[in-house]
């Protein structure tokens, strides 16, 4: 799952905007000190729209075939992290490119993702039946071949 996370920098956010629709951002992913977060500009829209309601979806980005390794996404909550030392930790396991710039937490919002829902979705070994593998706390994870 984590390589189709990893094929691409940028994925897609899905939040709720305060009038309960939809809103589709691009974000990127950062897996570090046992957790998955991200940044925003600050005051983003997306920002806004977590402070509000911190559900989210996340999709991996896809590869037209016949590259295609898979599609990756994950939701839950998010929580917002206000302190300097936990950016910190965070950034020293980023990329190098992510580290390349200054990160001040007054400067940005940092959500925490709590993932409620991971699911893979791809080919077989053969690529003639597609996989659905996924992975729900307390359930653990299920594997379905169609």
């Amino acid at each position: 799952m984590k390589a189709s996370f990893d094929a691409h920098v940028h994925k897609t956010i899905a939040t709720l905007r305060r009038d309960g629709s939809p809103r589709i951002s691009g974000v990127e992913l950062i897996f570090a000190a046992g957790d998955t977060w991200f940044g925003s500009m600050r005051d983003a829209l997306k920002a806004h729209d977590l402070q509000r309601d911190p559900r989210y979806a996340i999709h991996s980005g896809s590869d037209d075939p016949p590259d295609w390794i898979g599609d990756a996404k994950l939701s839950g909550s998010s929580e917002e992290v206000f302190e300097q030392s936990v950016l910190d930790v965070v950034m020293a396991e980023a990329s190098p490119e992510a580290r390349e710039a200054e990160h001040r937490i007054e400067a940005m919002h940092l959500f925490r993702l709590e993932i409620a829902e991971l699911v893979w979705v791809g080919l077989n070994d053969s690529r003639e039946k597609l996989i659905i593998d996924s992975w729900h706390p307390g359930r653990g994870r299920s594997r379905l071949e169609r």
